[in-house]
């Protein structure tokens, strides 16, 4: 690397989509006073990327001497290091958005056990690791000590607490919308999710659908990435319910936040999340969150605001309640913004170049 009067980070993203994108562009951009240096993969082809990023980095490393790296779960940090050695010199910072021991798999996929172990090697071979919630932290802990379990033999012991000893919780900072002007539609029922299998879209289509038969009057936004071939609970919900769609789409960040500001209940039906940082900003501009009573939701909403999502018809009789008589307010999501946790990042980065 050139000489820079400024420490000198490399910053290791395999997967560069969604939160991974928004985390990375933060966390240069907030901390100037670092010298970044970034390489980055584009978020596709999944088991490739956890898999082949050594490979598609191989030369790309060639002589690279930071004075610290940061690197997500998406990177097999253990075999970057033995083939770049210059990098096992570096203190390491390994970066979890999400772990495969709690991520579902669809009725597509097959499962294997690659991409724990890559996360485990790679948290083995960190110096510090850090994730965005505590649930992301505990179940990936519990993870690896039922992996370890069902391992025949040769496990040393307390793998899971060295592990333990080195982990900690720093989440992916939001950006607070504002309200939008005029009067907030307390019966705007908004989506702005991605209509994939792990956000379980046909549960809250199938409640939008049940909560029409009871005759309540409610409206619908329903953003966030979807196929292009569009799923067939969306297709459901255009079909029985257009008239009551506001919005259903791609739409400008712009006109995003603004229908944001006006709506008035936010939905999950998340089967994984491990932060859940589109939940975080609609409920940083006044909509009114209800998700799972579980996953990373417990560590940030209220009791009010969550349903027993193994309870048959809690969600439709909680929305229902909610559009005969006003809801609560919005809980406060603070502790989530960049103004709380910029000096947390900011001083694991200069512990990190201290190591």
């Amino acid at each position: 690397m050139p000489v820079h009067p400024h420490p000198q980070i490399l910053l290791l993203s395999a997967y560069r989509a969604d939160s991974h994108a928004a985390w990375a562009d933060w966390l240069c951009n907030a901390n100037p006073g670092f010298h970044w240096q970034r390489l980055e993969l584009p978020g596709r082809y999944f088991r490739w990327r956890i898999r082949g990023n050594p490979l598609s980095w191989l030369d790309d490393l060639k002589g690279v001497t930071p004075d610290a790296l940061v690197a997500t779960s998406m990177v097999d940090l253990a075999t970057l290091r033995g083939l770049h050695p210059q990098l096992a010199h570096a203190p390491a910072l390994y970066y979890f958005h999400e772990n495969q021991f709690a991520y579902p798999i669809s009725e597509y996929q097959m499962r294997s056990i690659e991409p724990q172990m890559v996360q485990l090697y790679g948290a083995l071979a960190a110096d510090q690791t850090v994730f965005n919630s505590s649930f992301n932290r505990d179940s990936f802990l519990e993870g690896v000590r039922q992996l370890l379990a069902r391992m025949p033999d040769a496990v040393p012991d307390a793998i899971v607490e060295r592990l333990a000893a080195t982990a900690s919780v720093l989440p992916v900072p939001i950006t607070p919308i504002a309200p939008a002007p005029g009067d907030r539609d307390a019966r705007l029922i908004l989506w702005n999710h991605r209509w994939e299998y792990d956000k379980a879209p046909e549960t809250f289509a199938s409640a939008m659908l049940e909560l029409a038969e009871l005759g309540l009057d409610f409206r619908l936004a329903l953003l966030g990435p979807r196929p292009r071939s569009a799923p067939a609970c969306l297709l459901a919900l255009r079909r029985q319910l257009g008239e009551r769609i506001i919005t259903d789409g791609f739409v400008s960040r712009a006109e995003y936040r603004a229908i944001l500001g006006r709506a008035g209940i936010a939905v999950s039906t998340a089967m994984h999340e491990f932060q859940g940082l589109a939940m975080l900003e609609a409920v940083s501009a006044g909509a009114v969150p209800l998700v799972p009573d579980t996953l990373a939701y417990t560590e940030q909403y209220p009791l009010e605001y969550r349903y027993r999502a193994d309870e048959s018809g809690a969600l439709v009789n909680h929305l229902a309640r909610w559009l005969k008589s006003r809801p609560p307010p919005a809980p406060d999501v603070h502790p989530w913004t960049e103004a709380a946790l910029l000096p947390a990042w900011r001083a694991t980065l200069k512990s990190l170049l201290a190591a």
